[in-house]
């Protein structure tokens, strides 16, 4: 396995609307190993292939405290959203910024698991919020889109302070 290189908002990257995977195959299999690996040692708790510059509709979760409920999302789709809820979140793509988002409050989704088999599932609370947040990935938004413009330029001015900061 090998840790991966994620990119850090504000790359254009990140922009990129990813494709679906069309075979779900040994190297896809590795990526996503490599994808948790990356996860888990960032640490994180979701990871979508836009982050680590691979532009596949393929996404990785653990919300479990002992990180041992690995969760793997291929071709994502949201169902159904009802409620709404609002709590702080937080990207490793956009590393010491968090702030408040809106989300449904429970969702239903369908994708393919890590050996390519079909599946729906229900989630709410934290991996509700994560399906949600990492599907967004995919469609090239990221949580910092559901801010106030004046949110987004102090978040712009801190990652720019941080950028010139640890370049000299």
């Amino acid at each position: 396995m090998a840790i991966l290189d994620i990119l850090l908002y504000p790359d254009e990257r990140l922009r990129t609307v990813a494709k679906p995977v069309d075979t779900v195959d040994k190297d896809l299999q590795k990526f996503l190993d490599d994808m948790f690996e990356t996860m888990y040692k960032a640490p994180g708790i979701g990871l979508a292939a836009t982050q680590v510059n691979m532009h596949k509709r393929a996404v990785v979760i653990d919300v479990s405290e002992d990180k041992n409920e690995p969760l793997v999302l291929i071709n994502p789709e949201i169902l159904t959203k009802e409620g709404k809820i609002t709590g702080e979140e937080g990207c490793l793509s956009i590393p010491g910024i968090y702030d408040n988002v809106s989300r449904a409050e429970r969702i239903t989704f369908q994708a393919l698991d890590r050996d390519g088999n079909p599946y729906e599932m229900e989630a709410d609370g934290l991996l509700g919020v994560c399906v949600q947040h990492e599907v967004d990935h995919l469609d090239g938004k990221m949580f910092v889109d559901y801010l106030s413009a004046m949110k987004r330029r102090k978040i712009n001015k801190k990652i720019q302070k941080n950028t010139l900061r640890t370049s000299n």
